[in-house]
This record gives C-alpha cells, sequence and structure tokens, in this order.
C-alpha cells in the first residue's frame, strides 16, 4: 500500500514538475489540456497549456498534481509534503534546491530526533519537510 501526494497549483504545475525533477531526477510525466482527445471536454476554466495530470516518479517514491482552474493561487495550508533520506549531504542538497526562491520555516540543522531537518515553502507556495534519517 502507497500514500502519494497529489498537489494542486494554479496555472504554474508543468513549473513546478520541472524544478522538482531537476531536484529529484526520476521519470516525469506531464499531460496538458492540450493532450486530451478531441472527443474529450476539457475542465471549465482550463487553459491549453494548463497540467490535467503531472506525476514524478523518483527512488521508490511518487508525487502527483495537476492544475486547478478554479484555483486562486492561494497559499496551501495544513499539510506539507516530507522528504526523507539516509544521506545528510542529500538532505542539504535537496533542502537548498527546494527553499530556493522561497521561504525556509525551520533552518536545515540538527536536531533531538534528526542529523538534519528543516522546513521551508518552495516558490510555488508548496510547503516541504526535509529530513535525514536517524542513524541506528
Amino acid at each position: 500500500m502507497a500514500i502519494t501526494p497529489y498537489l494542486f497549483f494554479s496555472g504554474n504545475c508543468a513549473e513546478a514538475f520541472a524544478r522538482y525533477h531537476e531536484i529529484f531526477g526520476g521519470d516525469l510525466e506531464v499531460m496538458t489540456h492540450a493532450d486530451l482527445p478531441d472527443d474529450a471536454e476539457p475542465m471549465p476554466g482550463a487553459e491549453p497549456h494548463h497540467v490535467m495530470h503531472a506525476a514524478l516518479t523518483f527512488d521508490g517514491a511518487m508525487i502527483m498534481a495537476s492544475d486547478d482552474p478554479t484555483g486562486d493561487d492561494g497559499p496551501k495550508t495544513g499539510v506539507a509534503v516530507t522528504y526523507s533520506t539516509p544521506d545528510i549531504d542529500t538532505a542539504k542538497r535537496v533542502f537548498a534546491a527546494l527553499s530556493e526562491g522561497g521561504q525556509v520555516d525551520m533552518e536545515f540543522a540538527p536536531t533531538f530526533w534528526s542529523p538534519g531537518f528543516g522546513a521551508c515553502t518552495d516558490r510555488f507556495g508548496i510547503a516541504w519537510m526535509v529530513d535525514t534519517d536517524a542513524e541506528a
């Protein structure tokens, strides 16, 4: 069983997922409303460049998303995407990349539960927590 985050954007999903692909690598799939078959009805308010579905798979994980043409592009609250890795250098790199152009909510640093943890909101409004697995 897997739980997969599904993120909603307001017109910049393709840009966000291109950035996440740069950070995490893996396989990226993006389908825009322009890619719909001729007989399919687009969502009301959707522009051709809006993403109907995006999926990024990497290291056994997956995140998915789309543009919500009814969205107000306001802050996404009440949830954060967590990325955990056993390697502190990878965690530092990912945290720096995600926080670039965004807001650092908690500097990446050792905590009582982790050799390295940080929280940020990326430039797309998505909250992230980057964690380094505790040593056994």
